[in-house]
């Protein structure tokens, strides 16, 4: 299994490039499974998630072709892909895919939508907490399917079609909106969604779905409405740059110093976020190019943030923030309010020297002037990555296990990281 190994205290200075969101690209992906027209999808990464994605994709009928290089492009530079549903071949999508990433239960939404069954293994994925599919299930259940767990699958049938319903969801759900924008898109009548989401991703999701022949309106707010249509067809559409990636490295250049410009990145995408990087102390400012994030010598700032849907500071840069604040000059205090058991990093935290408790929902991270570098095991996708962070400012060298998770979310990080003067390599494995 690959490890990454990284000596700390260099500062990072140079350029990083922003890939294409994973949490946009794979619903974008998942909807070319509503027509039988070629959805073609721009800046979409190379990723695990993404390749495990087109296996599952491709054992429905999808064919998936990569258009070739062009001038210019680098490996930094997105893919863009074409995917065409034209026959849908199997509705079953099986356990030992599934299993592997739970986003791509959402195929039961367009299958059930174009084909009026499906029959879905319930999912998988991180271990940060049960996230349940009930409410996706409820939607599904609200637009007219009949759903059936069955031996540990989920068995959708609706063969007269799906017809528009009121949909409220109890708490926001981004997996949920997702779900029911793509069955709606299809369904007889008009479906209003109450409470949705309203994330970026699930914007981008909705202006690709109109761009295919959907009749959305108020994506990224609380209340969107949809009259379905009879069929879509196929688009061109590029992926949003990722939020979460920019965050990541914006808290990488606030924990090392440095001056590093996250090129292609949108501010517009984590006010929030950048907000709470700006009170640690660094500069964050926006440019024609991206966004230059910046520190000089001065010390890191502790800060209190509590996680929450957006436009809220967002869960899935909770355990880089609270690597940065580790050397805070004070005590920060985090509180996570969107998955019971996302503090699975704080052990491995404390391998490096840093003073973290937990109080109930919330960590209380007194900060160290220094920490040392130790022998760390990644634990799910964003946890892995704080530990990345934290080794960058650490004394010696740290060697990260398991990174097969930094590859579902993080395109060529240490490639990315030593452009910019990181000290860090990936082993490779033998065999």
């Amino acid at each position: 299994m690959d490890r990454i190994r990284i000596v700390g205290g260099n500062r990072l200075n140079g350029i990083i490039p922003i890939s294409g969101a994973k949490n946009a690209a794979l619903p974008l992906m998942i909807a070319s499974l509503l027509t039988d027209g070629t959805l073609t999808l721009e800046n979409l990464p190379r990723l695990a998630d993404v390749s495990l994605l087109v296996r599952i994709l491709g054992n429905h009928g999808v064919d998936y072709t990569i258009e070739g290089k062009r001038a210019g492009d680098s490996l930094e530079t997105g893919q863009t892909v074409h995917l065409a549903a034209r026959q849908i071949v199997d509705t079953t999508a099986p356990y030992d895919l599934v299993s592997r990433m739970r986003a791509s239960f959402w195929v039961l939404a367009p299958l059930v939508a174009r084909m009026g069954v499906a029959k879905v293994s319930l999912p998988g994925g991180c271990a940060i907490g049960t996230r349940p599919v009930d409410l996706l299930i409820m939607a599904m259940e609200r637009l007219g399917a009949q759903i059936d767990i069955e031996n540990g699958y989920a068995v959708a049938r609706a063969p007269k079609g799906l017809k528009g319903a009121e949909i409220a969801f109890p708490k926001v759900t981004v997996g949920g909106t997702h779900t029911a924008l793509m069955a709606a898109s299809l369904a007889n009548g008009t479906t209003v969604i109450h409470n949705a989401a309203r994330e970026p991703e699930i914007v981008d999701l909705a202006e690709c779905l109109g761009k295919m022949g959907a009749r959305i309106r108020g994506a990224g707010t609380s209340v969107i409405e949809i009259d379905g249509v009879p069929r879509l067809g196929g688009a061109r559409h590029a992926v949003l740059p990722d939020r979460i990636e920019t965050g990541t490295y914006a808290m990488a250049v606030a924990m090392t110093g440095g001056d590093v410009l996250l090129q292609g990145a949108r501010a517009d995408l984590l006010e929030a976020a950048l907000e709470t990087v700006r009170q640690t102390g660094a500069s964050v400012t926006e440019t024609n190019e991206g966004l230059r994030v910046y520190r000089n010598g001065a010390g890191i700032a502790p800060v209190d943030v509590t996680t929450a849907p957006f436009p809220g500071f967002p869960t899935d840069l909770q355990a880089q923030l609270m690597a940065l604040v580790t050397r805070a000059e004070g005590t920060s205090r985090i509180t996570e309010t969107i998955f019971e058991n996302r503090f699975m990093h704080v052990s491995e935290l404390s391998r490096f020297g840093a003073h973290i408790r937990l109080d109930g929902d919330s960590a209380i991270i007194e900060g160290v002037k220094t920490l040392k570098g130790a022998p760390v095991m990644a634990t799910d996708l964003r946890a892995s990555v704080s530990l990345v962070i934290a080794a960058l400012a650490a004394e010696g060298e740290t060697m990260v296990n398991r990174v097969y998770h930094l590859d579902r979310g993080f395109e060529r990080l240490e490639s990315k990281l030593s452009r910019c003067g990181a000290e860090i390599e990936r082993i490779v494995a033998a065999g």
